[in-house]
């Protein structure tokens, strides 16, 4: 199982000092967290993509790219890729080149972003959200397998003859994830093509991650990629820890009653008690993490946020020092017991071209093999159709 962290690079005031960082220390924060994220032994490191105040992370690759010449084995991701705004052609490239730079360790969540004004910026309507997420979608697919794609949709212009370049490292195309806290749609897709689900469970109770992940897993094997129990899940979760949870709560307070996102809402203990939000002693988190199995299953990726809230630099590294020694530890091991041995572990470059020289083995001995996947690929590039 995969533990590790994601950044929505929020440019938000210190509530105690008043303080707030410029866009450049914010950035840089951002860098040295991911680099502590390695230090510490997590294995995931995932930035949002924004395009608006007070958020800095626009050119997720940019950033991916630099983190990767200082590290040697965190995975590179984003926990939103604009699938609706960017152009599938533009994210081909991107991620190939960064599949190059990083060596494979390199993964990607597809997302629809959770701010309206985005789609106009980019000549887009709002009103289409999940067909873009539809259509983009598959032609991204098409374009990182195929050599030459011919192409002709509804959202941009044609293709004809083109290369999206570089090509995938090794001939295989990093594994998405698709990112969605309330649209099935989304759920829907991620199964259709066998990708991973990644229901970023921060503000949602529950029974509602419960039966998103249900819907998932139930379509992932409606579609022959394998049982339920065998899908690829992956969780959101917050955390803040102090040794004490009284300090925790008693320093955490002022950033959570001002927070962007749910600041001026329900109160601490509210939330706490109805969200994945866990502020206490390493202890509790290790205890509230571990139950999200009871309602999820054995799932394959668990990212905290930590850097948000106007949290100063000095106190997110101080809680990556804690995940990292006293909570992850644990929880691998916890995790680990009862696992089913038929449950994978969270795709990587390396399973992805061990499991494409297998299916390039087992097509060259068997031609219905080859049929089976022509027409899958034929599927494919029609794009997973929403009633």
């Amino acid at each position: 199982m995969q533990f590790g962290i994601f950044s929505v690079g929020d440019v938000t005031p210190d509530p105690t000092t008043g303080r707030t960082p410029t866009e450049r220390e914010r950035i840089k924060a951002m860098v040295a967290i991911a680099l502590k994220a390695e230090e510490v032994g997590l294995d995931v490191f995932a930035t949002g993509e924004h395009h608006n105040p007070p958020f800095v992370p626009s050119s997720p690759t940019t950033m991916l790219g630099y983190v990767a010449a200082k590290t040697e084995k965190l995975i590179l991701s984003t926990s939103t890729t604009l699938i609706t705004t960017n152009d599938p052609v533009k994210i081909a490239e991107d991620f190939a080149m960064l599949q190059h730079l990083a060596d494979g360790r390199v993964d990607l969540m597809m997302g629809r972003g959770n701010t309206g004004p985005v789609y106009p910026w980019f000549g887009k309507d709002i009103r289409e959200g999940i067909n873009l997420a539809i259509e983009n979608y598959a032609l991204l697919r098409r374009l990182w397998r195929e050599d030459v794609v011919n192409w002709e949709g509804t959202f941009r212009t044609p293709l004809q003859g083109f290369t999206s370049t570089p090509r995938p490292l090794d001939g295989v195309a990093p594994f998405v994830w698709h990112g969605s806290i309330r649209s099935p749609e989304i759920a829907e897709q991620a199964a259709f093509y066998g990708d991973g689900f990644f229901h970023n469970n921060i503000f949602w109770p529950a029974d509602h991650t419960k039966r998103m992940v249900e819907l998932y897993r139930a379509r992932y094997a409606h579609y022959g990629h394998g049982t339920p129990e065998q899908a690829i899940v992956g969780l959101g979760g917050q955390v803040f820890m102090r040794k004490n949870s009284q300090d925790a709560v008693r320093e955490f307070r002022p950033y959570f009653d001002n927070a962007p996102v749910y600041g001026h809402g329900p109160s601490l203990e509210d939330f706490t008690d109805q969200t994945p939000l866990t502020v206490g002693s390493p202890q509790e988190v290790i205890e509230k993490t571990l139950a999200f199995r009871e309602y999820a299953g054995d799932y394959q990726r668990q990212l905290f946020l930590l850097d948000h809230a106007g949290l100063p630099l000095k106190t997110v590294l101080e809680q990556l020092d804690l995940l990292g020694e006293e909570v992850v530890p644990v929880l691998r091991k916890e995790f680990a017991v009862g696992r089913p041995a038929d449950v994978p572990e969270a795709p990587t470059h390396q399973s992805l071209l061990a499991n494409a020289s297998k299916g390039s083995n087992a097509v060259k001995d068997s031609k219905g093999s080859q049929d089976s996947q022509d027409s899958q690929d034929s599927q494919d590039s029609k794009g997973v159709s929403v009633a």
